[in-house]
């Protein structure tokens, strides 16, 4: 049994922050820092003790001095690790009034990847050094600094680094002076101006060599792309998208960047794809540097998704704050829509909305589904309960019931609505109710009592439906139910929900006949002048956050709209991915499913090819158990050849980002399934590739690398290692660390699995060589699990407990379809417990 867990408290309010002028001098050969904190703080009830967060960091003194009166020294500090708490004791009570607090402490430079860390790059020479970095979301601001680190208390910051003259030292706000520093000439001290009135978990410094480019945002806001020294222009994509984003926000919005400047940083070593921090976003390096020549065009779009999601936080998050951990859903989903929006504005070409609904809402509704999912508004206690909640539902459900509403609520209201929040409680702090109550303001509709349904309760709903056709109307019938990947609901309470319905039908499938809200367990609904002859389908955009299940008759009707194409895309997708869930979860049959695949022969859009991809790979995977396994490769092979052959290898002329991507889908996914003419060719390509002949255009590299590794040997896997030595590019060393996985020898899959733990592997990159031997093979599975229990002293120490650990238990664990290994996998969590993958 686990131990008891003692009871979670916040910080006392009795004396509270009002500015922390913050003096930082990192050692970057020996990984220590020294820091001096004078902070102005604000005493409201009298008390002999100040308590703060503290983490790692030794005070050597501290001091209070009441304005205008003499200062007190602390006589005892009293560390509560566990709590990763101090509690500084003073020989005289403190009276109410402000005054000065000073700390002198010293602390580490980890290489935990939080805190103030220490990141390790490579310079052009070939010498290794290391940066000074910061991440600290959720709780490890206290790590770099003694400090009251809860999102609500906010306060100001003056911050000062010392540092060796020749590296760049950023911060939240703009350089304000570089003077030397007094005691040693080759240090500066930098000081920045001070910030607006912030939490202490968007606080950013990093201290580094680094190139930049820059450019004035519309709204003349100074831009700035840090990227690794001699890589300036591989910063050139990501600044053209953030000048145009800031402007972009500022619009929707209607509230200006509060900021003189921001800049977006590469970070070698990075846990997260990116981070938030006010005015000095971090990004691992392939979430920010894009290389024209090297880049492929899904890294592109990575790119710009992740922009855009970060500087949304600008507002939302950083401008107005979560009051506590509970609502970080609302600060996560929020942003994970927004950024599509803000993507659309930029690139239409993308077509990115439809590729939401596959990355975000049929995600967000696979692990919904489950009988172990949780509600999107989980109430935190103590914070380590954060990073069992940053999962794909508070991101992928958040975005989705979000991207509901703002269509239940309309752009024009919904824009109103958030002006409003943001003007209202912009410096300060709110809870999602504050949301829903200005959005209700703007829009006049039930907003909370709506969101409170999909928020607040865990699953959705399966919407049955049939029709019956009197004189020239159709009237439908719609039941409610919770949607169970397990099978048909069988639960004693019936959960309901508050559902927006919309109703298209032939006559105009791309806008909605009727809108409904239906808030009860069954209704009709009477479609006034719909003849006998004409389909309908509900949920117009598959925007609504539900599955669907149509009555045999209906289904059929819709079956020549998905061959014709006359079903827009997004709702081709929504279509077969419902069907696709009623057969796993056994509530209709696979051979219905399947029936309808055959449908698709002339689908053109790479967002549908995508999730049938998705689709047909698991249950090619569930499959790979059984007889059936050569069955489904030949299906696959059926399915995309055609499409193959119409794509070729070569890019057309006039042809843009949607057929890249998708030839390199169709390619890869034929190339897996063994179909003989692309793995002759793949093997060609790859042959000129390595000899330096014709090297491979980026969007053809991970098909070609998946094929040849899938059908290779061990000169294969050598030659791919070899060529993840040899590149310069993050992206590329990505790109091979996700694909070595496809081996199929047992002894070749122990190299990969030792390969993940080397030196050659950034620390945050070995969870996804680790998850692709797992995603790989029925092998690769079962090795991938055990290399996980031999070496799990190793992980865990390496990721301490933070999410990337419960991220490799849910890809090493993913895909087992027989109740020996869940049982096993259950005994080793009860004997190894992982608190942030309880889930």
């Amino acid at each position: 049994a686990m131990p008891e867990k003692r009871p979670f408290e916040r910080l006392p309010a009795d004396v509270s922050p009002l500015n922390y002028g913050l003096c930082l001098k990192p050692d970057l050969i020996d990984f220590t820092f020294e820091g001096k904190l004078e902070a102005a703080v604000q005493v409201k009830n009298a008390t002999n003790q100040i308590v703060m967060n503290c983490a790692d960091i030794d005070i050597i003194t501290a001091s209070y001095a009441p304005e205008g009166d003499e200062e007190v020294h602390a006589t005892g500090f009293n560390y509560q690790n566990e709590d990763e708490k101090v509690t500084l004791s003073f020989p005289s009570t403190l009276q109410k009034g402000t005054g000065t607090l000073k700390i002198d402490f010293v602390g580490e430079l980890n290489d935990k990847m939080k805190g103030f860390y220490r990141s390790k790059y490579s310079t052009p020479s070939g010498d290794t050094r290391y940066a000074a970095v910061t991440q600290f979301e959720a709780t490890d601001a206290r790590r770099a600094f003694p400090c009251w680190d809860e999102p609500a208390i906010k306060a100001t910051f003056d911050i000062s680094l010392v540092v060796p003259k020749d590296r760049v030292a950023l911060s939240n706000m703009n350089v304000l002076e570089r003077r030397p520093y007094p005691d040693d000439e080759s240090l500066v001290e930098v000081k920045f101006a001070r910030s607006p009135v912030m939490s202490t978990y968007l606080v950013a410094f990093v201290v580094g060599e680094y190139d930049f480019v820059e450019a004035r945002s519309q709204d003349g806001v100074l831009v700035r792309v840090y990227t690794p020294v001699g890589k300036a222009e591989q910063g050139r994509f990501a600044l053209e998208v953030a000048a145009k984003t800031l402007p972009f926000y500022k619009d929707y919005f209607n509230v200006p960047y509060p900021l003189p400047k921001i800049d977006l940083i590469a970070i070698a070593d990075f846990a997260a794809g990116a981070m938030e921090n006010w005015g000095l976003v971090t990004y691992r390096e392939t979430a920010l540097l894009i290389d024209p020549k090297n880049s492929c065009s899904s890294s592109r779009q990575w790119v710009a998704l992740v922009v855009g999601h970060e500087l949304a936080h600008q507002w939302f998050g950083n401008l107005v704050t979560m009051e506590w951990w509970t609502h970080l859903w609302l600060n996560e989903g929020f942003a994970s829509w927004i950024e599509y929006l803000c993507v659309d504005h930029c690139f239409p070409e993308y077509d990115i909305w439809t590729q939401f609904v596959s990355a975000d809402y049929t995600r967000a509704q696979e692990l919904d589904a489950l009988d172990n999912s949780h509600p999107i508004e989980v109430s935190v206690g103590h914070p380590s309960e954060v990073d069992e909640i940053f999962d794909a539902i508070s991101y992928s459900k958040g975005a989705s019931v979000i991207r509901m509403l703002h269509d239940y609520i309309g752009d024009e209201d919904f824009r109103k609505g958030m002006n409003l929040y943001l003007t209202k409680f912009q410096q300060r702090n709110a809870a999602t109710e504050d949301l829903w109550e200005s959005l209700e303001k703007a829009s006049g509709k039930p907003i909370a009592a709506v969101m409170n349904t999909w928020t607040k309760q865990m699953g959705f709903p399966l919407i049955y439906v049939e029709a019956e056709q009197q004189e020239d109307d159709k009237v439908l019938k719609l039941v409610q139910k919770k949607f169970c990947a397990s099978g048909p609901y069988t639960g004693e309470d019936f959960p309901m929900w508050m559902v927006p319905i919309s109703i298209c039908t032939s006559e105009d499938p791309s806008s909605a006949k009727m809108q409904i809200l239906m808030d009860k367990p069954e209704l009709t609904v009477v479609l006034k002048d719909t003849k006998p002859e004409q389909w309908v389908k509900l949920n117009l955009g598959t925007v609504g956050f539900y599955r669907t299940q149509y009555s045999p008759a209906m289904l059929e009707s819709l079956i020549p709209a998905i061959q014709d194409l006359s079903l827009p895309p997004v709702d081709r997708l929504g279509l077969q991915n419902d069907l696709f869930s009623l057969a796993r979860a056994g509530i209709i049959s696979t051979v219905e499913v399947l029936k309808v695949m055959e449908a698709f022969v002339n689908e053109p859009n790479y967002t549908v090819w995508s999730d049938l991809s998705c689709n047909l790979g698991i249950l090619a995977t569930l499959l790979s158990h059984t007889d059936f396994h050569e069955d489904i490769q030949v299906f696959i092979r059926d399915v995309f050849s055609p499409i193959g052959e119409r794509l070729g290898w070569d890019p057309k002329p006039g042809e843009g980002h949607l057929d890249a991507l998708l030839r390199g889908l169709v390619l890869g996914k034929l190339g897996k399934a063994g179909h003989k003419a692309t793995l002759e060719e793949a093997r060609r390509r790859f042959k000129e590739h390595v000899e330096g002949k014709h090297i491979l255009s980026a969007d053809l590299r991970s098909p070609v690398y998946v094929t040849v590794l899938k059908h290779g040997d061990s000169s294969t896997l050598d030659t791919m290692l070899k060529l993840h030595k040899q590149a310069d590019m993050q992206e590329e060393k990505n790109r091979i660390e996700r694909v070595l996985g496809a081996i199929s020898q047992p002894e070749l899959i122990q190299k990969v699995l030792t390969f993940a733990l080397s030196e050659e592997v950034r620390p945050q990159d070995t969870v996804s060589v680790i998850g692709g031997v797992a995603g790989g093979s029925k092998q690769g599975r079962k090795a991938a699990w055990k290399f996980v229990r031999d070496n799990w002293e190793e992980l865990y120490n390496r990721y301490q407990g933070g999410f990337l650990i419960s991220r490799l238990i849910k890809l090493t664990v993913d895909g087992f379809a027989n109740d020996k290994m869940a049982a096993e996998v259950k005994a080793f969590f009860e004997s190894h417990p992982a608190p942030s993958a309880e889930r």
